[in-house]
């Protein structure tokens, strides 16, 4: 008889041949960054999740570095919002101002992402500047992204983590970071971005101003093909890694992606899916651990090289005692 059984009879045997191991490195984690906070804020439907001043990002910079993860993704929530999200392209405004200070508190041994999109800076909480109608403005919107770009790269990002999802965003992106002398500042494409029921506990963080929804520019749930041209469209264009957004449910897609791309490979596990874990664990459902571990484990399978999670601290931790 065969008995694949053997090989599961004990821990270390079980890990001496795993076929998919998740590694700290491969971590990025996302944080948010308040204008005028001076103490961390809890978000309430993302426990373990805070708002953060710029001195308590410095310190989770310090933390996260300490840990061993890959890189830092900072998403901005200004005081003051308009319907042309200036405060994103503003030397001055939070994301730039947090940026900088991440930069010079941890160097090179992080890298750094911020979020290039204007939805955390706009009144109307759309990801790019509005027409007369109520409409998204895609070329408009393109050049207010392709000046944001400017300003985090001279804040001393690595990567911008391009999530607008318009059309031509990463080659008019690239095109004027080059013009400008950032060749070296590369481009993290959320290349299929899905609008998807999970991000509510996003929304809460960032406090978004959002009406309606954004279906017109993000990807519909239903479509997998259309996925595949937008990731071939973002590599074609300049992108330096792609990226699938939400993870768990489109393991499908960061599967496709893993098989056709020639750059690398990410994911995001994001608030929803962290929520769902966290609230369940509360009420002794699941086992949180194990479920973070669990899900990390699949997303690395389906094919991410790059896992960008809210548990990235958390997983770093857990898989020391692995």
């Amino acid at each position: 008889m065969i008995r694949p059984r053997r090989l599961r009879r004990t821990a270390a045997l079980r890990r001496l041949v795993a076929e998919t191991r998740v590694h700290p490195s491969d971590l990025v984690l996302p944080l948010f960054v308040k204008e005028g906070l001076t103490e961390p804020v809890e978000i309430a439907s993302m426990p373990g999740v805070y708002q953060h001043s710029v001195d308590s990002a410095r310190k989770l910079a310090v933390e996260a570095a300490r840990a061993g993860i890959g890189g830092l993704m900072p998403f901005g929530i200004p005081a003051v919002r308009d319907a042309l999200g200036s405060g994103a392209t503003d030397p001055d405004g939070i994301l730039n101002v947090t940026t900088r200070a991440i930069r010079e508190e941890i160097g090179d041994d992080l890298v750094l992402i911020p979020d290039l999109c204007l939805d955390e800076f706009t009144d109307h909480g759309h990801c790019g500047v509005l027409r007369e109608d109520g409409a998204v403005d895609n070329d408009a919107s393109l050049a207010r992204y392709a000046e944001m770009g400017r300003c985090l790269a001279e804040s001393g990002a690595d990567l911008l983590g391009a999530s607008g999802m318009m059309d031509g965003q990463i080659g008019y992106v690239r095109a004027a970071l080059d013009e400008s002398g950032h060749t070296d500042t590369g481009l993290l494409a959320y290349a299929a971005k899905y609008a998807s029921a999970f991000y509510g506990p996003f929304r809460d963080a960032v406090e978004s101003q959002l009406q309606g929804d954004r279906r017109t520019y993000q990807q519909d749930s239903a479509n997998a093909t259309e996925a595949l041209l937008e990731i071939d469209l973002d590599i074609e264009q300049g992108a330096d890694i792609v990226m699938v957004k939400p993870a768990l449910p489109y393991l499908d897609i960061v599967r496709a992606a893993a098989e056709r791309s020639p750059v690398p490979v990410a994911a995001y596990h994001i608030s929803g899916e962290y929520a769902q874990i966290v609230a369940a664990a509360e009420r002794g459902w699941i086992d949180r651990d194990a479920a973070i571990l669990e899900s990390l484990t699949s997303i690395k399978r389906a094919g991410a090289g790059i896992i960008a999670t809210y548990a990235a601290l958390d997983a770093a931790a857990l898989l020391r005692l692995k």
